[in-house]
C-alpha cells in the first residue's frame, strides 16, 4: 500500500502541513500513522476521512466539532445515528448560511449596479429622495422588478 507524505498530502488538500500536524494535535486525524522516524504518513484509506474532514471545516466547523465527529465514525457502527444526526444538524445550518450569504450577495449585486449608474450619471442624486439625500426605496423595488424579470425571460 502506498504511504502519503504530510507534503503530498497537503498539495492534495491545498491545506498547510502546520494545518495538519495542529489537526494531529487536536486528534482531528486521529487515524494519521507514524513510521519509525516518527514521521507522519497516509494511506488512501485515509483520503475519504481527509475528504470530510476538508468538507466539514470548508463550511466553518470548529475543529473540537470536527474532531468529536472523527471519533464518532473511527468508533464504528455504535455511532451511525449520532453520526446522521451531526450531518443532518450541519446541513440545516449550511442552508440556512447559503440563504443569508444569497441574500447578501443580492445586496451587493443591488449596490454594485447602483453605484454604476450613479457613476455614469456622475451623481447619486438621481436616486435620492426628492430634497433629502436619502436612496428612495422605489429605486431598489425597481432594480429587484428588472431582477425578476431577468430571470424570467432567461
Amino acid at each position: 500500500m502506498k504511504k502519503y507524505t504530510i507534503g503530498e498530502i497537503a498539495e492534495k488538500y491545498q491545506i498547510s502541513t502546520d494545518t495538519l500536524r495542529y489537526y494531529d494535535k487536536e486528534n482531528v486525524i486521529p487515524f494519521v500513522k507514524k513510521d519509525e522516524a516518527n514521521r507522519r504518513y497516509f494511506v488512501e484509506t485515509d483520503f475519504q476521512y481527509l475528504d470530510t474532514i476538508v468538507c466539514l471545516k470548508r463550511v466553518g466547523i470548529e475543529v473540537k466539532e470536527i474532531a468529536r465527529f472523527m471519533a464518532m465514525c473511527l468508533a464504528g457502527d455504535r455511532t451511525l445515528e449520532s453520526r446522521y444526526e451531526f450531518i443532518q444538524e450541519q446541513e440545516s445550518l449550511l442552508v440556512e448560511k447559503m440563504a443569508l450569504l444569497s441574500e447578501s450577495l443580492d445586496y451587493l449585486r443591488w449596490k454594485k449596479w447602483y453605484y454604476s449608474e450613479a457613476t455614469q450619471a456622475k451623481t447619486e442624486t438621481i436616486f435620492f429622495k426628492e430634497g433629502t439625500t436619502q436612496v428612495d426605496p422605489k429605486h431598489y423595488e425597481d432594480y429587484l422588478l428588472k431582477q425578476e424579470n431577468k430571470k424570467l425571460t432567461q
